[in-house]
């Protein structure tokens, strides 16, 4: 994931969202591009949300 295709990614009618292979993850539902991190708990799956792009960077994610 590079900072060129965080910034290109564009609002579309259906969520999308672009990965990393550690289960973090950048999507933008309604325009807003949210940093989310995805794990297992309990054998259970769970969403964090990190923050909004560029105020949380990638670092910080």
């Amino acid at each position: 994931m590079t900072d060129t295709q965080r910034r290109d990614l564009k609002p579309t009618p259906a969520p999308e969202s672009l990965a990393d292979d550690g289960g973090l993850s950048i999507g933008q539902p309604n325009g807003a591009k949210w940093w989310r991190f995805r794990y297992r708990f309990d054998d259970k799956q769970k969403l964090l949300a990190l923050g909004v792009y560029p105020d949380v960077s990638l670092k910080q994610a």
